[in-house]
Parts: C-alpha cells; structure tokens; sequence
C-alpha cells in the first residue's frame, strides 16, 4: 500500500518554487534599462554641470542612481539598505545629498527634459505637428505633518478643502504623442498667513537653496511665465500654451503674446470680464447669447472672434456643448485664429496629459510618499528624480511604440512599402477587371465595347483619381 504521508523532499522542491525569487528577469532588465538611460542621456555630465559634487565620501551619482532605482525595488528605503545587496552607505549620506542647499535640481531636470526632447523626440515628430507646453498644477499634500518648512494652507479644488503642503506648479511639453515634464515649482503662498512655517532664515542668499525658496512665495502667474522662460532659455521649443480655466485671464494671454506664444485654454464665464465684440464690451454669456448655435446634436455649438488689449490681441472662442450637463457648454480660447472650430478643440485635448502624469506619478512613483523630509530642498530634491523617473517611462514608451526609434530599418522599410505606388496599384486592377471582363464567356464583350466602359469608368472618378490615371487601352 502507498503511505498517505506527503514526501519530504518532494515538499521542500514546492516551497523552494515560491522561496526563489522569480522575477529575476524583470529586476534585471529594469537595471538594464536604468542603466542606459544614465548613459545615454550623460547624466553623470549634467550632475557636474549643476554643481553637484561630494565633499567626501561617495559620488553623488551613485547616491541619485540609488534614489533613482528604489522605486522600481518595490521596497521602502529600510528594507533596500538592511538587505544583502544594500549600496555601501547609510540612510545619513541619502538624506545629506536630498538636503544640500548647493545642488541645482531645478536645473538639472530642465537640461535632461530639454536633451531628451531636442535629440530623442524631436527628429520623431513631424515638422508640422503642433508642440506645445502644458501648464497646471496639483496638491502637494503633507497634511499629516506639523513642521515641514514653508508648509502651507493650500486649496485642493477635486476634494473642494484646504490642506497642509504645496501647489505643485508643472510646466510639461508634448508633441501629442509623449509628453515630458519640463520643471515645475513648489509653491507655498503669497500670503504670510496661511504659511504654517517659517522659511529657514540661516540659508546663504547665494545659494541656490535660498533662490528655491524665494520663487517658492512666488504668485502662480508669475511663477508660470519663469518656468516658460527658462523653458524656451534650454531650447525647448512649442508654439502653443495650454491650461484650465484658473490661468485664462485677459492679463495672462496678453503677457503670454508678449513672449510670443499663443494661447489656447478654457475660459469661465465671469461676469466681470469683457471681451470687445461688435463693437461693444461684453462677457462671455452675453457673447454666446448674440450667437447663432448649430442644431442637432453638434458637439460644436458656435464660435466668436473677439479682441482685447484694446483692439491689439485677436481672439477665437469656441462653444463646446458639456457631456455632463447637455443643457450647459464650456468655452475653449485661442489666439491662434486662423485654426478651426475643430482643431483649437482638439488641441486643448492635449491638456490632459498633465492629468495623466500627476496621478502617475503620485500613485506610482511614489510622490510625496517616498521620503518625508521637513527640510524644502529635500522635497525640490525628490520632485525632481520622480519627475526624472517618468521621463524615462516615457522614453522607453515611445521606443516601444514608435518604429521610426529603430533609424535606418524604418526608413527601409517604408522604401520597401512604396515600391508600388498608387498609380501602379491602380493601373493593375483596372488591367485585372479589363482581363476579367474580356476573357468572361457570360459577357461576351468586343474591344471596342470594353474600351468604351474603360472610358465611361474613369470619366465617372473624381478629378484627384483622374490625374492619376495613365492612358488605358483595352488590349493591354
């Protein structure tokens, strides 16, 4: 009889299948990938070029691989140094590197996103295709904290309460395929009330710790236009600015043309902003009041060319009908009006990709979540290697998606597809119809009747088919 007891040995070979770790592959190409980010992108030189150097000890590369890398571990920072495979330094030397107040991280992120646009993304995209920038911001929360420098009281529009952090101002860039956060700034307020703790005072003016901090108690518009003007400063190039409706004011847009960019956001109806329009002053309900709307159930439902500034800036604003409220509409903005109703709508659909970033970031990244440090330049610090981290999500996204990044076999290969054009692809069916009919023992056609419906079906083509056609004889 056989025993009912299980084998020993054959029990300890199931436990070791769920005792050996088996995603040894995955950690494996994830370091593979990280590490040619690094190089390809020579973050080494842009950590030099930043003022990133150790006084003693190790490399500051090192400690931003390692703070880089932690995320994709799937382990708490503890856990990564008390294991067997932990870097050769202690948690002191991470938190001494997040805290410095000489390292330029603002900098630092708007180099790397400016390379990667300028020689990654840009010979991607068609010269034609619209970039824009994408302006917005999120809650940086720290609400279970109680001394975190130039924590704030800050109103977080999705919950409709205020909370302790940050407004996390972001400027990002997209081509409509990729987007990559280009700088961002942590903004406490402009109001001494409701910041909840002081700046540190002690901090050397010349440092660019203290210059963090000043722009930190910057308004939003203002902070806004220094994040574009740095961003166009490093090369990076877009047209078009976007944002929701808490940055479309008349002032914005006119100092947004100023520096030479157009505008295409969505607008409330405030009752106190005018527009000039048929020759009178008007707000934005009373403008869509004297408008004549298209019926059915056009998502569309009317436009107007408007002016401000006294007359100097042109405007477009496109009434879209809201999906949530069918009785209700929303109002997109452009300066750009020579574009259409449907592309300035379009456009603005780009917005969204901020949206998709932030919740990427805080629920993935680990933003906010991974460190909880009280000094600011600790939180700059870490913003930026999140933010670094999605960039090469990003990168790696569109290398897996766009065939045009494996170079030279793409331009091959679509050499290969246009062997046969389409005035060759056309001349073969019709030769194969001509065939067909001539050779049918049901039709029974001459020549000269089959040269008659040659002609009668290429007369009958629109213009752009008939230009392509050659001269056909039936008997070819």
């Amino acid at each position: 009889m056989y025993s009912s007891k299980p084998n020993i040995a054959n029990k300890s070979e199931v436990l070791a299948v769920y005792i050996i770790p088996q995603n040894d592959a995955n950690l494996e190409q994830i370091s593979s990938s990280i590490q040619n980010f690094f190089s390809s992108n020579k973050i080494g030189a842009l950590l030099k070029a930043n003022n990133f150097k150790k006084d003693k000890g190790f490399p500051c590369l090192d400690v931003f691989k390692f703070v880089f890398s932690l995320v994709f571990s799937g382990k708490k920072l503890f856990r990564v140094l008390e294991g067997k495979q932990s870097a050769n330094f202690g948690k002191e030397v991470i938190y001494r590197f997040l805290n410095s107040i000489y390292f330029n991280w603002n900098c630092l992120l708007l180099m790397l996103s400016a390379f990667v646009i300028n020689e990654r993304l840009v010979t991607l995209t068609d010269k034609k295709r619209k970039k824009v920038f994408i302006v917005d911001d999120s809650v940086y929360s720290r609400n279970r904290s109680k001394n975190v420098e130039l924590m704030a009281r800050v109103r977080d529009h999705c919950n409709q309460r205020y909370v302790k952090g940050f407004r996390m101002l972001s400027l990002g860039w997209s081509d409509g395929n990729t987007f990559i956060p280009v700088s961002f700034n942590l903004l406490s307020s402009a109001e001494p009330s409701n910041v909840l703790s002081p700046m540190n005072t002690e901090i050397d003016k010349r440092t660019n710790g203290y210059k963090r901090r000043f722009d930190s108690q910057l308004k939003e518009t203002e902070a806004m236009y220094k994040l574009i003007d740095a961003a166009c400063k490093k090369g990076i190039m877009a047209d078009y600015v976007l944002f929701d409706s808490w940055f479309t004011f008349p002032a914005v847009i006119q100092k947004l043309s100023e520096m030479g960019k157009h505008t295409v956001a969505m607008v409330k109806a405030m009752p106190k902003v005018f527009y000039n329009f048929l020759g009178e002053r008007m707000n934005l309900k009373q403008i869509y009041d004297c408008l004549r709307k298209k019926g059915g159930k056009s998502k569309i439902l009317c436009s107007a060319c408007v002016t401000i500034a006294d007359g100097k800036i042109p405007l477009r604003i496109v009434f879209v009908r809201d999906r949530n409220r069918s009785k209700h509409w929303l109002a997109i903005i452009s300066t750009d009006t020579k574009m259409t109703e449907e592309d300035i709508v379009q456009l603005y659909g780009r917005r969204w990709d901020i949206e998709v970033f932030f919740k990427y970031c805080k629920s993935y990244l680990n933003l906010a979540k991974e460190f909880y440090c009280r000094h600011y330049d600790a939180l700059v610090a870490h913003t930026t290697i999140v933010f670094s981290r999605y960039i090469m999500l990003a990168v790696e996204s569109r290398n897996n998606n766009d065939n045009k990044t494996i170079g030279s076999l793409f331009h091959y290969c679509c050499e290969e597809l246009q062997d046969i054009s389409i005035t060759k692809a056309l001349q073969i069916l019709l030769q194969i119809l001509m065939s067909a009919l001539k050779n049918n023992e049901i039709f029974m056609l001459s020549n000269k009747e089959l040269q008659s419906f040659l002609d009668l079906f290429i007369s009958s083509l629109p213009s752009y088919f008939k230009g392509l056609m050659p001269k056909f004889s039936c008997e070819s």
